[in-house]
């Protein structure tokens, strides 16, 4: 039998890892813009991670989903939460910090919820839901603040809500269109990464002129981007999923804009206003009111088990 406590820690320290490795997802980004594209980041990015993935995969005896079913259903799914927002996320940190970023993708949770509301789902329904995602748009209200003339406003910021509405969308396809039935997480990841990987490809003869000689610090961070950030990130998410529920995993939705606006703060030197701040508590209140009486935590399947994880609510 497992040990509680030694469990317990272990859980707390992968959560732990989870949410750094999340949260200084945009401090790469920001890095890695001064010597590439936002497409060729997100291609590169997919690339690292989708190699990763498959070497382990492989190391595992892990096969991936076939059949055109399947692969249909991936490549959506890939689209809508890998290439896209990758590279939504490039493009809007082109202009709005990295600790920014990272609050505004704190508000996936909600954008989800009003999907689930406008698709009738009756789950999506009750008071403690619809506060929860009132005080959260108030939240991002708060941080866009459209009645200073310096507000955060354009196409950046839209292009970072544009990204929170893909992961979204992303998990509602991936709820409703299963892709991989019996195939365990690992590959299905895998799988899901590769296809982003040949998505993201056919973005890069408009993603502009290849990058001339860029610095150590760039290409550094896109290193760290695409196989910390990305493929660990990924396959640590699903282990966290299948050892302790997806209600543990989304523990780490919380944390995420903390780290990224402290690491935005100290490595960039991010000027953190108290109206970021201030959404951002908000916001994060918000989706507590979403989850509150969500359910107690599913029963994790035993080690091997094929089940499909559940998507978190962030990413």
């Amino acid at each position: 039998m497992r040990d509680g406590r030694g469990g317990g820690v272990r859980a707390g320290g992968r959560v732990a890892v989870l949410a750094l490795l999340w949260g200084s997802t945009f401090l790469w980004i920001d890095l890695a813009l001064e010597g590439f594209s936002p497409v060729q980041i997100t291609f590169v990015r997919c690339a690292l991670g989708a190699a990763l993935l498959l070497v382990l995969a492989r190391r595992a005896g892990v096969r991936l989903p076939r059949g055109r079913k399947a692969v249909g259903r991936l490549l959506v799914a890939a689209f809508l939460c890998n290439t896209l927002p990758f590279a939504l996320f490039s493009l809007g940190q082109q202009s709005v910090d990295s600790g920014v970023a990272g609050v505004l993708n704190a508000t996936t949770p909600l954008w989800s919820l009003l999907i689930g509301l406008l698709a009738g789902e009756r789950g999506a329904l009750g008071a403690h839901r619809l506060a929860g995602l009132a005080t959260g748009f108030a939240g991002t209200v708060l941080i866009f603040a459209p009645w200073q003339p310096g507000a955060l406003a354009g196409w950046a910021a839209l292009a970072l809500l544009g990204a929170a509405v893909s992961y979204a969308l992303a998990f509602t396809w991936m709820g409703r269109m299963p892709a991989g039935q019996g195939v365990p997480a690992i590959g299905l990841s895998a799988a899901q990464l590769t296809a982003a990987t040949v998505l993201a490809a056919l973005l890069l003869p408009w993603g502009g002129p290849p990058p001339r000689a860029p610095g150590a610090v760039p290409v550094i961070a896109l290193l760290v981007l695409g196989i910390f950030a990305t493929g660990v990130t990924f396959h640590l998410t699903y282990r966290t999923i299948l050892a302790e529920g997806p209600t543990q995993a989304a523990a780490v939705g919380y944390l995420l804009p903390v780290v990224s606006v402290l690491l935005g703060a100290v490595v960039l030197g991010e000027r953190v206003g108290w109206r970021v701040l201030a959404g951002m508590a908000v916001v994060l209140g918000g989706v507590v009111l979403t989850r509150w009486g969500a359910g107690a935590r599913p029963k994790a399947p035993a080690r091997g088990d094929g089940e499909r994880p559940q998507p978190l609510p962030a990413r």
